[in-house]
């Protein structure tokens, strides 16, 4: 991933140096396993363990590798560089490549996960925050993007939080599904190393043991988790979507802030754009972009093929990367949200008091008059505001098939918005609990 959309932590966890320091201590823990058990000298296994201050020459690893045409091999051999040839003897015994490979991989999804796990509390954060900031700011609420009934900014937040609450344990359960370790050799089968390495090396790793891998871990795993990271990307985008929408000239409902010097466009000084949630929902993209080669990744041939390697290679810190930085960019979007709650009332009265109908509706079914009556002599008259520019409440009170079914003050108590909001303090209930008050 680009530096632009990238932060320094989540950067770190892929790096070079990251990944042979985790294939060192791999190999360093599964030494000492095999010294417990008698299979290796002991001194040979704290031999290991005097490299554990050493910073892996990655120059040095890349030109072995140009010879080797194996990073594993490369790596160890390097390794041996350090610690001498026959003490290096015994490093490795009984593992195939997989066992680092995989075994280092979920290590680095499962730090990933945990950094984007507190990512997400920093955006289920300042959604609660905002959400409660503007619990009983009407708004309209929009079906097709056309006036509908009102609704609150605070539950336009509440459901968006609810929404990343549910991304988050999703990727709680993703992360535990990712969290195993293999160190079972070839295909798998433990012929030429005890379980009890595996074991070993997976409670150091802070893994579970893979309760049967063949020379690979299976790959479901993965997708599991590259599909969770798509859905989280999802509903970034969900609430960038709304947030653009808000921003637009004709609406001003909302705004991301605009820094002081800020400048909208080279060529309009007037500009002020909604770039951030623009790039959200951009930056959305890239990390879906991982879960169909996940999916494909499952199905390899018999014990192990490397068609999955390079997409991992790929998508694993692309997908993370990009992630981290969206949440974060995210979480600050929403903070300093600028919200305008006289625009919102000014919105929704635009259409001056047609978003009541569904109410009037309601009052004139029993009051009596047949649905397909009521619905009829409410459109009729709605649609003289949209084309006329009419006041809803006065046609009504002018039309004599409404007044013969409601009186004057019912027709009028059909326009008080309270009636569209008793519910608010339940549906926070609901979403931040009994006790979430802000």
């Amino acid at each position: 991933m680009i530096p632009r959309y990238a932060r320094p932590e989540m950067v770190a966890i892929w790096s070079p140096e990251t990944k042979f320091r985790i294939w060192y201590e791999i190999e360093a823990h599964a030494c000492d396993a095999q010294a417990d058990l008698g299979v290796i000298p002991r001194e040979n296994a704290e031999a290991v363990w005097r490299a554990k201050d050493v910073e892996f020459d990655v120059a040095r690893i890349d030109e072995i590798e140009a010879v080797t045409k194996h990073d594993v091999i490369a790596f160890l051999t390097h390794l041996a560089e350090h610690i001498g040839a026959e003490e290096a003897r015994f490093v490795h015994q009984g593992m195939t490549s997989s066992d680092v490979l995989d075994t280092t991989l979920n290590v680095q999804l499962v730090r990933a996960a945990d950094i984007l796990l507190a990512d997400m509390d920093k955006v289920l954060a300042a959604l609660k925050k905002r959400a409660y900031e503007h619990k009983d700011t009407v708004r309209i609420g929009r079906s097709h993007g056309i006036h509908a009934e009102p609704t609150t900014m605070g539950l336009t937040f509440a459901r968006f939080y609810a929404e990343m609450a549910r991304g988050r344990e999703r990727l709680l359960r993703a992360r535990e599904e990712v969290a195993t370790g293999a160190i079972s050799g070839a295909v798998g089968t433990f012929a030429n190393i005890d379980p009890a390495v595996e074991e070993h090396v997976c409670a150091k790793m802070g893994l579970s043991p893979e309760p049967i891998s063949t020379q690979v871990i299976p790959r479901d795993r993965h997708a599991m988790f590259f599909a969770t990271l798509g859905v989280i990307a999802s509903s970034i985008e969900n609430i960038a979507i709304e947030i653009r929408h808000m921003q637009r000239t004709e609406v001003l409902e909302a705004e991301e802030y605009f820094s002081p010097g800020q400048k909208g466009s080279s060529a309009m000084p007037h500009k002020r754009n909604p770039v951030l949630t623009e790039n959200l929902t951009g930056l959305a993209r890239l990390v879906r972009m991982a879960v169909v080669p996940a999916m494909e990744n499952v199905a390899l041939w018999h014990e192990r093929d490397i068609s999955h390697s390079s997409v991992e290679r790929g998508i694993a810190p692309d997908a993370t990367i990009t992630l981290d930085f969206a949440l974060n960019r995210l979480a600050g979007v929403i903070e300093k949200l600028v919200v305008y709650p006289e625009n919102m009332l000014k919105n929704m009265n635009k259409f001056k008091g047609l978003v009541m109908s569904q109410r009037v509706l309601l009052a004139l079914t029993q009051a009596g008059v047949s649905r397909e009556d009521a619905y009829r002599l409410v459109q009729r008259n709605a649609m003289k505001v949209w084309e006329q520019g009419a006041d809803f409440k006065t046609e009504l009170l002018g039309d004599a098939e409404v007044t013969a079914a409601l009186s004057p003050a019912e027709i009028e108590e059909k326009f008080d918005l309270g009636y569209h909001t008793k519910h608010v303090d339940t549906i926070f209930a609901r979403v931040f609990g009994e006790n979430g008050a802000h």
